[in-house]
């Protein structure tokens, strides 16, 4: 009777362990993000280099110019002024001006709305992403990436980080040549420790557009727990006087 529960057991236990291997596959090699959303001052360098740099091509769909700056401590007039570059409402939605057919014509695909692209990918993913742009001659836009072979984008952060050539290892069973590191061959206007931060700056802001109530719920727990406690003594007072006569 025990030898079908341990053959499930087991099986679960192989399932579990596939798609252990499968997700370390995935997320293998991604260098920590280390962004903070407490941070209030990088989420709105953030917003600021998003706008500039992603939003021509990339909507936040779900996130309208009014809660961004609810969110991150800005006036209305300084939203309208440095981060609404569409002459859209303050109270619209973060809308790009690139239409899926321009996207189509421009790089052979729609740009995808990034509004939880931090939630479906992870902020290190994208900080790696945005780091690993490399010069490539054989794709149609001049850029590849290393994390993301074959992306249909360029590298939108090239004057800032540099011209980043790929360091190629050695060739592998079918003939590829894996890349496995880079080496910048045109210094950008940042110093390396500096384009980190642009680019963790940039990871924070998509966290936080992806889920903009992670900012108030540490203050709604408190909250929650002040609640929870007082319902427990409650409860405890009331067991109290039920028992009181059956003893």
């Amino acid at each position: 009777m025990k030898r079908p529960f341990l053959s499930r057991a087991a099986t679960f236990a192989a399932g579990l362990l596939i798609s252990a291997s499968a997700l370390a596959s995935e997320t293998g090699g991604l260098q920590q993000s280390g962004t903070d959303l407490d941070d209030k001052a990088s989420l709105q360098r953030g917003a600021a280099l998003y706008m500039n740099y992603c939003s021509g091509c990339h909507s936040l769909k779900y996130v309208r110019y009014a809660r961004i700056g609810e969110d991150l401590g800005l006036t209305e007039d300084q939203v309208q002024a440095n981060l609404n570059f569409t002459g859209a409402k303050i109270g619209d939605h973060v809308i790009s001006p690139m239409t899926a057919e321009m996207g189509l014509a421009a790089f052979g695909k729609a740009p995808p709305d990034l509004s939880v692209i931090a939630r479906v990918r992870g902020s290190d993913w994208i900080y790696t992403y945005l780091k690993s742009f490399y010069l490539d001659e054989s794709r149609p836009l001049g850029w590849n990436n290393k994390l993301f072979p074959n992306a249909s984008m360029p590298n939108p952060l090239w004057e800032m980080q540099g011209l980043q050539q790929p360091v190629f290892g050695a060739k592998t069973a079918s003939g590829e040549l894996p890349v496995e590191g880079f080496s910048i061959s045109q210094a950008g206007s940042q110093t390396p420790q500096q384009f980190d931060q642009t680019v963790r700056d940039i990871a924070a802001f998509l966290e936080y557009a992806g889920e903009p109530a992670a900012l108030k719920r540490p203050a709604l727990g408190v909250w929650v727990i002040l609640f929870l406690s007082f319902f427990t003594f409650m409860a405890w007072l009331l067991k109290k006087e039920y028992w009181r006569d059956v003893h």
